[in-house]
C-alpha cells in the first residue's frame, strides 16, 4: 500500500478530522495541514501492516518505520515534524520526544562546524571535521556518541581550552530572541531579580501542573507527578536562585520518567543528561564524549540572561552529569550594573 493508498484508506478507516481541527486551531497553514493527515495516515497503515496502531507501538517499531523512510529518501524534516505532531496529538509524549529530539539535534554539529570555520578559519575546521558524515535524519540518537567523541578529541588537540569553551557556548539550537520577549518584559516589571525568580519559578511550576493534567510533553519532557513535585521543591531547578551576583541554575532531568524509578547512578546520569549528541554513551560508558561538550548547554542555560542583559553573559560549569557529576548545574554572573 503507497502512500496515497494509505491516505485514502485511513481517511475512511481513521478518523483524522479531529487531527486536522487540531492543526488548524495550532495555526498550521493548509498545504501543512494536508501533508500532516497524509503523512499521519501513512504511519498508521505502516503500523496496521505490523499489527500494530499508534497506541502500542513503541520506539522500536517507529525506528523500523523511520528507516524505511531513510531508505526511501523521504526522512525530510517537514515529514518527521508531521509524524511527531502527530504523536503528540494522539497522547503518546514519549514518541513525540523521541522524534522532536532526532529533529532539534540534528543541525548541532553542522552549526558547530560553520562556527569553528568563522571564528578559525578553513584550514583549522577541515583539521577538527574532516572524513566525518552525520547520520542521516531519523537516525536514532544512540548512533551520534561515537562521531561526538571523536569530535571533541580532534578539536581539544587542535584547539586551545578557552577556544573551545568559546566555541561550544553559543546558541546551537537557534532560539530567536523573540522567544524571551514576555520574559524580559515580566523582569523589566520586576521590583528586583529575586521576585523575578521566584514569580518565573511559580509560572513553571503551574505550567507543569497543567501539562501533568493534559497528559502533554513539556518541551522535550514526559510530565510526572513526580517531575512536578521535584520542580516545585527547588527554585534552582530550571529557573534560579541569585547567589551575590551570580544566578544558580540547576538542569531538570531529561527523562523524569525514568529519572525517579531509577537507583542506579549510571543509569541515572543517563536519564538526567539532555544532550542528544553524548547521552546514550552515559549507559555504558562507551565512546564518551569529553564533558567540555556541556559548555553546549551552558550557552543555553545563559541564552534568556542574554536577552535580558541585553549583552554575553558570562557562564561557569559548576557540575555536569558528563563530567561524573550526579546533575547539572550553571553559574551565570549578573553583568556589572545590571544588578536589581
Amino acid at each position: 500500500m503507497n502512500m496515497c493508498m494509505d491516505a485514502a484508506y485511513y481517511s475512511r478507516g481513521l478518523e483524522l478530522g479531529p487531527f486536522r481541527d487540531h492543526l488548524i486551531k495550532k495555526g498550521v497553514g493548509e498545504p501543512r495541514v494536508e501533508s500532516a493527515l497524509a503523512n499521519a495516515a501513512e504511519l498508521e497503515g505502516h503500523l496496521t501492516r505490523s499489527g500494530r496502531d499508534i497506541g502500542n507501538c513503541d520506539t522500536a517499531c517507529l525506528d523500523q518505520y523511520l528507516a524505511n523512510l531513510i531508505s526511501e529518501g523521504r526522512n525530510e524534516p517537514e515529514r518527521l515534524v508531521d509524524i511527531a505532531r502527530y504523536c503528540a496529538f494522539r497522547s503518546r509524549p514519549d514518541l513525540f520526544i523521541h522524534l522532536a529530539t532526532m529533529i532539534n539535534s540534528y543541525d548541532i554539529l553542522p552549526l558547530m562546524e560553520w562556527r569553528l570555520r568563522k571564528l578559525h578559519g578553513r584550514d583549522k575546521c577541515e583539521a577538527v571535521f574532516h572524513g566525518f558524515e552525520r547520520p542521516p535524519l531519523g537516525t536514532p540518537t544512540d548512533a551520534y556518541p561515537p562521531l561526538t567523541a571523536r569530535i571533541l578529541h580532534r578539536m581539544e588537540g587542535e584547539m586551545s581550552s578557552e577556544q573551545v569553551r568559546d566555541l561550544l557556548t553559543w546558541n546551537y539550537h537557534e532560539i530567536p530572541p523573540s522567544a524571551f520577549q514576555a520574559m524580559k518584559e515580566r523582569y523589566e516589571a520586576a521590583a528586583s531579580i529575586d521576585e523575578f525568580l521566584a514569580s518565573e519559578h511559580d509560572r513553571l511550576v503551574e505550567e507543569l501542573k497543567e501539562r501533568f493534567r493534559s497528559g502533554q510533553a513539556w518541551y522535550e519532557q514526559e510530565v510526572t507527578q513526580d517531575f512536578v513535585d521535584h520542580v516545585a521543591s527547588d527554585q534552582r531547578l530550571q529557573t534560579g536562585v541569585r547567589d551575590g551576583d551570580r544566578i544558580i541554575c540547576v538542569k531538570v532531568p531529561f527523562d523524569p520518567k525514568n529519572y525517579y524509578r531509577e537507583t542506579e547512578p549510571q543509569l541515572r546520569r543517563y536519564h538526567y543528561c539532555h544532550c542528544p549528541l553524548a547521552r546514550s554513551a552515559l549507559k555504558d560508558g562507551r565512546f564518551l564524549p569529553s564533558s567540555s561538550l556541556c559548555y553546549c548547554s551552558a550557552g543555553f542555560t545563559k541564552l534568556p540572561w542574554d536577552i535580558i542583559f541585553e549583552e554575553d553573559t558570562e557562564v561557569e560549569i559548576l557540575e555536569t552529569v558528563l563530567g561524573g557529576g550526579n546533575r547539572c548545574v550553571f553559574s551565570i554572573r549578573i553583568p556589572q550594573g545590571k544588578m536589581k
